[in-house]
């Protein structure tokens, strides 16, 4: 709940109205006019495809305790009047909603003194936060971020949901320019702050590794005591980074092929799983064909032991985890057998895949279903001629979907693969009709799909339910 006041202070806003005598605050927040529930405060955002401030109307119907918009709506003739005349709630104008949504965030989450684990980095982020998340929950009541709700509408809703029993918070930190992880570090003020990987991801606005970095790097600015630091031995640029970065934050690494804090050893390869050792003695299994999740693990497994948590029960929950859709997960159709990897698609990532599929032991053919990378900027068409490289490394068929994967199919063919084994299409549903009317694929063949999500790769499917 929050009073008025606090809504005030907390936005530096203007008291435009305050009725509903006997309301002293309100009880919760929203930003969606058909979930608001009576006496929660609706904050009119602004986004790419709606104005919260034309649903004002439907949220003051519907009983909101108060309204918070932008003063150049105020400013708008007779808007002013309209609210503090007409209006049964209060009425608080602020210059910026979507910032007013992460400053009331910010305030309740001062009222918390839990641990706070927060998590960026190019790749596996969800994957690490879902993995963290459910170890600890296994002794601590935790709240963590819904999918990947991780940008500057998303991180403030989730921070809103905590409440007086919560022990732990586990966030996911995303960006696609600079200052956003810095916007939403300030916000959450995490404890422990992760970053599993720097890799080339939004090279549109970072323009190469070294910004991406920038970006990425900037969480471990903002954090509180304790402040530890999580990150990835393996990776050359947070490696060098973090040996300058002093005595604060205390650094935490992990890795397998440098020597690290917390390592994975004795590693195993099964169809279908993976099985390392940490800790000396603890074995861990993961359910996963993905040999990138075991980095994802050990940064999960580092986050917990700071945490307090045993290995034997890290191990024994890991072992009981089940990966995110559309993430390396194997889906067993009539027809054949697919590798959903449709979450989202970037060189690092698609890398992964690859090798995945190339470990996969198939009876029959390996088809690889690759959709455009996006938002690569200047490196887009070497991106993918070097993901069509590494795909022809991989499998026997290749279909090559969107325009940019044109570079794709040119390296696969200068790869080795010959004419009639690559085919190209625009849309990720005319993929699926070359599956199944010109490969025909069966139950012995195995099918990689990934891509951006713009690009719906997930169209690919049939005859499975997701």
């Amino acid at each position: 709940m929050f009073t008025i006041e606090e809504l005030l202070a907390a936005t530096a806003g203007k008291l435009i109205s305050r009725k509903r005598p006997g309301k002293t605050g309100v009880l919760g927040i929203s930003i969606d006019s058909r979930t608001l529930r009576e006496n929660e405060a609706f904050i009119a955002i602004k986004g790419d495809n709606f104005n919260g401030h034309d649903f004002i109307r439907s949220a003051v119907k519907k009983g909101a305790g108060c309204v918070i918009c932008e003063q150049r709506y105020m400013d708008r003739p007779g808007n002013t009047a309209w609210l503090a005349r007409s209006v049964p709630c209060a009425v608080i104008a602020v210059r910026d909603t979507t910032r007013a949504l992460g400053d009331i965030a910010s305030f309740h989450r001062s009222r918390f003194d839990i641990p706070v684990i927060a998590i960026t980095g190019s790749n596996g982020k969800t994957t690490t936060k879902e993995m963290l998340a459910w170890i600890l929950a296994d002794r601590f009541n935790v709240l963590k971020t819904a999918g990947t709700k991780n940008n500057h509408i998303g991180l403030p809703m989730t921070l809103l949901g905590l409440k007086a029993g919560h022990q732990a918070c586990v966030l996911e930190l995303g960006t696609s320019d600079f200052g956003e992880i810095s916007y939403l570090s300030k916000i959450c003020r995490p404890n422990i702050g992760i970053i599993t990987n720097i890799g080339p991801s939004h090279l549109e606005y970072f323009k190469d590794l070294n910004g991406v970095l920038q970006e990425k790097y900037s969480l471990m600015g903002h954090l509180r005591s304790p402040a530890v630091a999580v990150v990835n031995a393996d990776d050359r640029l947070l490696r060098v980074k973090s040996r300058s970065a002093g005595l604060r934050p205390f650094i935490v690494s992990f890795g397998i092929d440098k020597p690290a804090d917390f390592s994975a050893l004795m590693i195993k390869k099964g169809q279908g799983s993976l099985e390392f050792k940490s800790g000396k003695k603890y074995k861990f299994i993961l359910h996963t064909l993905g040999y990138n999740n075991i980095y994802n693990a050990l940064a999960a497994i580092s986050a917990a032991r700071i945490m307090g948590v045993p290995y034997k029960d890290i191990s024994r929950r890991l072992s009981a985890f089940e990966f995110p859709k559309g993430r390396l997960r194997l889906i067993r159709a009539k027809e054949c057998v697919f590798i959903d990897d449709t979450y989202n698609s970037s060189p690092a990532s698609l890398r992964q895949a690859a090798l995945a599929l190339g470990d996969f032991k198939a009876r029959g053919r390996k088809i690889f279903v690759m959709g455009d990378m996006l938002e690569l900027g200047e490196m887009k068409e070497a991106c993918h001629y070097q993901a069509g490289i590494e795909a022809a490394r991989s499998c026997d068929k290749f279909i090559a979907v969107g325009k940019l994967t044109a570079a794709a199919a040119a390296a696969a063919r200068n790869s080795g693969l010959a004419d009639a084994d690559i085919f190209q299409c625009d849309r990720s549903v005319q993929a699926r009709d070359i599956l199944r009317k010109d490969l025909r694929v069966g139950a012995d063949d195995v099918v990689l799909v990934k891509g951006s999500r713009a690009m719906k790769m997930e169209d690919v499917f049939f005859g499975v339910d997701r």
